[in-house]
């Protein structure tokens, strides 16, 4: 993050703009409109600027700029065609620790302005941090056309109503979540239908029922929820959704940070990752830790790449919950066989190679993959090992000797599927173990194996192997 997102209060601020031209005054009309008060430093500026300087009561300092004009103000931007001057302003106002902003020059910026969408009280910037002003336009405009403009109207309606709602519920979490209820059920529409007085009537109605529900003040729940094979775009609208509504997050290696940061930004969270012989946390004590979560009246975010139930040990972790009473919810999530698979251009089934597929748990267990490899013997299926990269050369000995699988079976092997790191290694039962040797993939990584393979180079979009 290059940029710190802010918003600034500056009614009745003191403001320096240096220049008149076309940008300084659109820079003038968004200060204007947040209030501050506004010094226009140019030796000439134009009609428009000069008739909102009137309008809002600027001032116009007829003059060229000097330093002394930053002298006493809250903020300076600097919008001259002059790039010495541009510069000489930013060296003034940093010397000065003065927030500024010269336009169309971000390596001269202490601050941006963001595209904006405003529903007063209601603002939602966009920055694409100086990088493409055009794209965070276009953003605006797309993400403008889904938001009614009476949602400022609803911000208001929440604010006169804010200080009632925390001391009828005091405790944090399911004060937010009385409020999200309410922001998107019956009690918003009819506010955004210009009925607040319905929407008051209701709102106190709500409260008086949670007075009377002990338990609604008091539950935690808990969402299992499957994050994918690491690409945030495959997350499922339900995932996100949960996952910004959590108080508490758990994760682990296999997913994606930048999953992980699509939580709320005050929401705890706990890494409890796991990787080969290495523990961070036994997965008794997070089956516990969710349940004390929960208990504590926490909204609670078990993420796990790919999907809960596809080795994935959730069927473990809901079990405790269901024990206590607990409530939860298990989201879906791609998991790693569908999407590495896709993005490698290897389809698991098809009508000329594959007629079924089988997910098989690839690890080591003292030693052994344990499995009865008489099952894998058919050619026209295709077997995805999960958690085989260190007991690869066994999977590729025992299909041979004991399910008489062919030394030429290509194989294929997926490290970080989906990602922009995905890697894709070819080979066959006979020379993958050598290949793995060599190239010195890391986890996590997805063996495929089966004539599907065939097709990767015909099929494959996504980076090179």
């Amino acid at each position: 993050m290059q940029y710190l997102p802010v918003c600034l209060r500056l009614q009745d601020a003191p403001v320096v703009l240096v220049g008149g031209g076309t940008v300084a005054t659109r820079k003038a009309r968004l200060l204007l409109r947040a209030g501050a008060n506004v010094t226009v430093v140019a030796p000439e500026i134009s009609a428009e600027l000069e008739q909102l300087l009137a309008d809002h009561g600027g001032v116009w300092q007829q003059s060229r700029y000097r330093e002394t004009d930053l002298h006493g103000k809250k903020l300076a931007v600097a919008a001259t065609p002059e790039r010495a001057t541009n510069k000489q302003i930013y060296q003034h106002a940093m010397a000065l620790s003065l927030p500024v902003n010269v336009v169309d020059a971000p390596e001269l910026c202490s601050f941006i302005f963001p595209s904006i969408i405003d529903r007063d009280p209601l603002l939602i910037a966009i920055t694409s941090s100086g990088k493409s002003p055009v794209l965070a336009r276009i953003l605006r405009r797309k993400i403008e056309a889904t938001i009614p403009t009476a949602y400022g109207r609803l911000a208001d309606f929440a604010g006169r109503f804010r200080q009632l709602v925390k001391d009828s519920i005091p405790r944090a979490t399911p004060r937010r979540l009385f409020w999200e209820q309410a922001m998107e059920g019956t009690l918003a529409e009819q506010v955004l239908a210009g009925r607040e007085q319905q929407a008051e009537a209701q709102l106190r109605e709500r409260l008086r029922e949670r007075e009377q529900d002990t338990r609604a003040l008091h539950g935690g729940e808990v969402y299992l929820i499957g994050a994918g094979p690491g690409d945030p775009d495959l997350m499922t609208f339900k995932a996100a959704r949960l996952l910004q509504s959590a108080d508490v997050v758990l994760y682990d290696r296999l997913v994606s940070p930048v999953i992980v940061e699509m939580a709320r930004r005050d929401a705890q969270r706990i890494y409890v990752g796991k990787k080969r012989a290495d523990h961070t946390v036994a997965q008794t004590d997070i089956n516990q830790l969710l349940l004390e979560l929960a208990q504590q009246g926490k909204r609670v975010v078990r993420l796990k790449g790919g999907d809960p139930f596809i080795f994935g040990r959730g069927g473990e972790e809901i079990e405790l919950l269901a024990k206590h009473r607990i409530p939860f919810q298990v989201v879906p999530g791609i998991t790693a066989a569908n999407g590495a698979a896709c993005y490698a251009g290897i389809p698991l089934t098809h009508r000329d190679y594959a007629q079924s597929v089988r997910f098989v748990a690839g690890y080591l267990k003292g030693n052994k993959v344990e499995h009865d490899w008489s099952e894998f013997q058919s050619t026209t299926e295709t077997l995805v090992f999960y958690m085989g990269l260190v007991g690869l050369p066994v999977i590729c000995e025992q299909l041979q000797a004991h399910a008489g699988r062919s030394p030429d079976t290509p194989v294929a092997l997926v490290e970080r599927g989906t990602l922009l790191e995905q890697r894709v290694l070819l080979g066959t039962l006979a020379t993958m173990a050598d290949v793995v040797e060599r190239e010195r993939p890391t986890a996590p990584t997805l063996i495929i194996v089966g004539d599907v393979v065939r097709l990767h180079t015909d099929l494959s979009w996504f980076g090179e192997s």
